[in-house]
């Protein structure tokens, strides 16, 4: 039997979808095995953007799926799957419905595909559509209250391109040479879709991919002038390249071997320096103390949902509280690690409480507070001195990663 045209994309959106929603994977780890069966560029792509936007919208698609069914689809139903693939296909890539039909159908061989066929065609007769910005789960907006109203305005498309300067002072140069926008020193915004390694001052690594929240971290510890850093968590990089191009002695440990060759190759192509150091932060020990420590500790990521959509439908308390564990002890160690006079950022790409506010909260060390002169026009230090940013600032310009960040300064 010959298959429709595009198939094998399908087939692996549905086993990528079905490794989040089912077994709990991250998009990223399933993503490789998912993908080995197609084989065009194109067709990856499309996979990717069916998964992708299938978890942004998934609740609409599922309200929409439940307005045409009798009985509800079980949540683990492969055809509830189907159909939410199908749905995603049609109202956001704008495949039009008999395509949808001929690719989906097929992924339901020897199953109710008479249903599925009649769901969805229900929904294209009825023009169903979707609301102007996604549903968050239930789940996450009971955890985030108000402030999932914020988050979701900034997720119903996929992020810009920021990139950071190797040399803030070039930072009108580079804007005129890539037609982009700027919203802080050394800051570039370009639109999403951007071949990053085909643009202008990749090769000789006048740049790097950061988003802007997550170059504010290392903003806060200024320029070094030849003094002892600690990145803690480093890989793969953006943080050791912006506090060596400002001066610092950079001193980057991660635990992961093949992030932290990431970190070496961007360190490489950039020509700037610093010392990696592969080990596990909870027992390695310095040989010196440091002069300031960011560490980006690892975390939940549930403020990358925008480009991570997994992440919305597989964090609950249970990774949170494995995270929060391992994040306060992290803050003890590095705390004992700063020099009299040294300054420590923490920082996750996080919206959860407990792993931002409630951590920084236990911190035994004289609070730093951010100021709002320091950071991008539009964003504004918490009364407690500390940064909390998400999708929905900087609304109309792209957004921003959700980000919690706090400084302390040791005595």
């Amino acid at each position: 039997m010959v298959q429709p045209t595009g198939i094998h994309a399908r087939r692996a959106a549905l086993h990528m979808l079905d490794g989040v929603l089912r077994r709990g994977e991250t998009l990223e780890q399933v993503e490789g095995p998912a993908l080995r069966s197609v084989r065009s560029g194109p067709d990856k792509a499309l996979a990717r953007a069916i998964a992708n936007e299938t978890l942004r919208w998934l609740t609409d698609f599922d309200s929409l799926i439940d307005s045409a069914t009798k009985q509800r689809l079980p949540d683990d139903a492969k055809v509830r799957t189907v159909l939410r693939l199908m749905l995603a296909q049609w109202l956001r890539l704008e495949t039009p419905p008999h395509a949808v039909i001929a690719t989906g159908l097929p992924l339901l061989a020897g199953g109710p595909r008479r249903l599925a066929h009649g769901v969805f065609s229900t929904l294209s007769k009825q023009a169903a559509s979707l609301p102007d910005v996604p549903t968050m789960p239930e789940a996450v907006r009971a955890r985030w209250g108000d402030r999932a109203a914020d988050v979701a305005a900034g997720l119903a498309e996929p992020p810009p391109l920021d990139l950071t300067l190797r040399d803030p002072s070039q930072t009108q140069h580079w804007a005129n040479q890539l037609a982009a926008d700027s919203y802080a020193p050394g800051h570039l915004r370009l639109p999403r879709g951007s071949a990053v390694e085909t643009l202008q001052g990749f090769k000789e690594g006048a740049w790097w991919v950061q988003d802007l929240a997550a170059s504010l971290p290392a903003r806060l510890l200024g320029q070094g002038e030849g003094r002892h850093a600690l990145d803690l968590c480093a890989a793969p990089g953006g943080k050791t390249l912006q506090l060596a191009a400002g001066g610092w002695q950079v001193t980057a440990l991660d635990i992961s071997k093949r992030r932290l060759g990431l970190l070496k190759d961007n360190l490489k192509r950039t020509g700037l320096k610093a010392a990696p150091v592969r080990a596990d932060a909870l027992s390695w020990e310095p040989k010196h103390q440091f002069d300031a420590i960011v560490l980006d500790a690892p975390c939940t990521a549930t403020g990358t949902c925008r480009r991570h959509p997994d992440v919305l439908h597989r964090i609950g308390p249970r990774q949170i509280a494995e995270m929060t564990e391992l994040q306060a002890a992290l803050l003890d160690r590095a705390s004992g690690w700063l020099k009299p006079g040294g300054t420590l950022v923490y920082a996750v790409c996080s919206l959860e409480r407990e792993e931002g506010e409630d951590q920084a909260s236990s911190v035994a060390l004289s609070p730093h507070p951010v100021l709002a002169e320091e950071l991008p026009a539009g964003l504004h230090p918490t009364e407690e001195g500390w940064l909390r940013t998400h999708h929905g600032q900087l609304a109309g310009q792209g957004g921003l990663d959700g980000f919690f960040i706090a400084r302390w300064r040791k005595d």
